[in-house]
């Protein structure tokens, strides 16, 4: 896609300052911009480069003085980074804006969906799934029987949707997710053989939610598996059965929540974090990456480790981890010392 200065500044309420009619066709960082690039300067720290990048059109505060000669547009506006990151959206929207069923697909006959939706090549929609409108489901994913996506959901190539499940409006699925799939149960025989209990729940997502790829978000024993609205999910993390995650929390990748685990809203989950079943974190919880969880955390808890310990007393602890061996020698000289006066 090809945009002017002029459509840009128009976009983004900017003043144009230099070629309006120069044309940009891709992103590029300030230092790296090339001819037909679009970049922005936020950080003072990169000044430095709006005076020799070659990109065709930079995005500035309005405030921005130059120094010296700029051979790049300038778009002034407000804020250049809440600029820039409204254009990536705005380009977002463009770029994704198909619209369509393509062939082939499999719609069962029971299935229902709303106005200018997608429906990328080799898509399965089952039966009695109902799917809202401005939804876009590209190629290679599959929807079980009675599925429910809300308005302008997106569902990126290659995820798996399990019957029963419940989507809400604005959501993000990436590839490879799997949601639905059995939760983790089986029971132990008198000989150790291991008998599948049932899982006949669902999962159900609220709106405004954001799935990275590769995650896997189980089905229920009983009951459902929720995450509640504004949840944000990086990537490859495991959410098990009966969890229930509160609104507006964000957990980074590769983070594991073993099953009936309640956490609250707006908590900050690190990567490679470790839950353990059957427990209740409180709301605005900030848990550090590596960290193990192996009990209820009260609300606003700051904790690192494993097993994880209040923030402030693991950085204390961890001076003394690491001057261990000066320590232990020490103690060994004060003994010897005590040996020799006896």
């Amino acid at each position: 896609m090809i945009f002017t200065a002029t459509q840009i500044a128009g976009i983004l309420n900017g003043e144009i300052e230099g070629d309006e009619t120069v044309e940009v066709s891709k992103l590029a960082k300030i230092e790296e911009g090339t001819k037909g690039s679009l970049t922005f300067l936020s950080n003072p720290k990169y000044t430095q480069y709006i005076y020799s990048t070659d990109a065709s059109i930079t995005i500035v505060d309005k405030n921005f003085e130059a120094e010296s000669e700029i051979s790049t547009t300038l778009i002034r506006v407000e804020d250049a980074y809440k600029a820039f990151s409204q254009l990536l959206e705005y380009y977002n929207m463009v770029k994704m804006n198909k619209v369509g069923v393509e062939q082939p697909v499999f719609i069962s006959g029971t299935a229902k969906y709303g106005e200018n939706i997608y429906l990328g090549a080799f898509a399965y929609l089952g039966e009695n799934v109902v799917i809202g409108k401005n939804a876009k489901i590209y190629p290679n994913v599959y929807i079980g029987d009675n599925v429910t996506l809300g308005d302008n959901v997106v569902v990126f190539a290659g995820a798996k949707i399990y019957s029963e499940t419940k989507i809400g409006a604005n959501c993000v699925i990436h590839s490879g997710v799997v949601i639905g799939a059995d939760g983790f149960g089986f029971v132990p025989n008198e000989k150790g053989e291991y008998s599948k209990v049932p899982q006949t729940g669902n999962v159900i997502i609220e709106d405004n939610v954001d799935v990275g790829a590769g995650t896997s978000i189980d089905r229920a024993t009983l009951g459902s598996t929720i995450i509640r609205r504004g949840v944000k999910m990086d990537n490859q993390i495991q959410i098990a059965h009966n969890v229930e995650i509160g609104e507006h929390t964000a957990i980074a990748a590769q983070t594991g929540i073993a099953g009936s685990t309640k956490i609250g809203k707006f908590c900050l989950i690190g990567g490679q974090v470790g839950i353990a079943g059957h427990l209740t974190i409180g709301d605005n919880v900030r848990i550090q990456a590596q960290s193990g969880i192996g009990r209820n955390i009260k609300e606003g808890e700051v904790i690192q480790g494993s097993p994880a310990l209040a923030y402030g007393d693991f950085n204390k602890s961890y001076v003394h981890f690491k001057n261990l061996p000066k320590i232990v020698d020490r103690i060994y000289e004060l003994e010897k010392k005590t040996d020799s006066n006896e």
